[in-house]
């Protein structure tokens, strides 16, 4: 019958015939790992007759001959977190460069729901992970099942160094925010931690006694730890440094959702900032420029700490080992919830 369709899907013998080159080339060419053994132009017009011919790799029987699933885990603490969207997105589009689809799954910070994701995962057969929800001390990446799928950790770390990670320079980036406070004229600087029991709480207070340390010498640093990264637990914590040390004139927060809680509560307490009380953020996070008064906050360079994390991820998939941590460099981003104190203006 004239003009039916075409029956069956369509074979790399056809995209061959049609690109007129050998099957075995096109093969290479629709792999991302054997993709750089073909010429770039020859490639590129494999490519464009697969698409304009209708061709689909067949997954399942790929992964059989390669034992590989192009498919990577992603686990992440908080799905509703504004930290993390330009994040993925960068890991995504690193990674669909090569073929891989991503797949996320939300720990909510408990360490049983990461045990099954991570079991769920590896029985998935996915070919590397990139762990952002990982503790100090944690039990589960011990525990894991076990698997070849290498792992990358991201924006936290762990205190055994068994996976490599790409993090924050918190250290520097407290530093940073203590640096624009002390040049204000503050020294009566307090900082609301975030939980000690993970890496980006710990080493934010590192870096805060540090710069401290540096800046306002013989003066004891107050140090207040909220129970989560949380605008309810900065509240809370606000609340406790205002009883603690009355005179304290300038907040470094451990993130931006502390900082938001500390407005609350000054805002419940009818105290000013930035007049009566400076306050610093870190990560940046989407929106911090449009809060009342916006916030002054360390920005951490997300979707590059996405295309990082994967490209670590991608090279250990390859059999390369990555011993060293990667750090990126945050900067000071400077808004209207700081400025000079009372009397150091007057």
């Amino acid at each position: 019958m004239q003009g039916s369709a075409r029956s069956g899907p369509v074979t790399i013998k056809q995209v061959a015939e049609a690109a007129g080159v050998h099957f075995s080339t096109v093969s290479r060419a629709l792999k991302p790992d054997t993709r750089h053994r073909v010429n770039p132009q020859i490639a590129a017009r494999i490519l464009e007759t697969a698409q304009r011919l209708g061709y689909r790799t067949n997954t399942l029987a790929s992964s059989l001959r390669t034992r590989r699933s192009y498919v990577v885990g992603v686990i992440v603490p908080d799905i509703a977190s504004l930290l993390f969207p330009p994040i993925l997105e960068g890991i995504e589009a690193t990674l669909l460069r090569e073929g891989y689809m991503t797949i996320v799954a939300n720990s909510a910070n408990d360490p049983e729901r990461q045990r099954r994701i991570l079991a769920s995962m590896t029985e998935r057969q996915v070919d590397g992970l990139i762990i952002a929800s990982a503790a100090l001390a944690d039990p589960v990446l011990t525990e894991r099942p076990d698997t070849r799928a290498p792992i990358v950790l991201m924006n936290r770390t762990d205190d055994t160094g068994r996976a490599p990670a790409v993090i924050n320079d918190d250290i520097r980036g407290i530093g940073l925010a203590v640096g624009h406070l002390a040049a204000l004229g503050h020294r009566r600087i307090a900082h609301i931690a975030g939980p000690q029991w993970l890496s980006t709480g710990a080493m934010r207070l590192r870096g805060f006694q540090m710069a401290m340390a540096e800046h306002t010498r013989g003066r004891k640093p107050v140090v207040v730890a909220a129970e989560a990264f949380s605008r309810e637990a900065g509240a809370a914590a606000c609340e406790r440094l205002i009883a603690q040390a009355p005179d304290t004139t300038a907040i470094v927060a451990a993130n931006d959702l502390i900082a938001l809680g500390c407005y609350d509560t000054l805002a419940a307490r009818n105290i000013a900032c930035p007049a009566a009380m400076s306050i610093t953020g870190y990560n940046d996070a989407p929106f911090m420029d449009m809060v009342s008064p916006p916030l002054t906050t360390v920005r951490i360079r997300q979707r590059e700490m996405g295309i990082e994390a994967a490209r670590v991820l991608l090279a250990r998939m390859n059999g390369q080992e990555i011993a060293a941590d990667t750090l990126l460099r945050p900067e000071l981003i400077a808004r209207r919830s700081t400025a000079a104190p009372r009397k150091a203006a007057d």
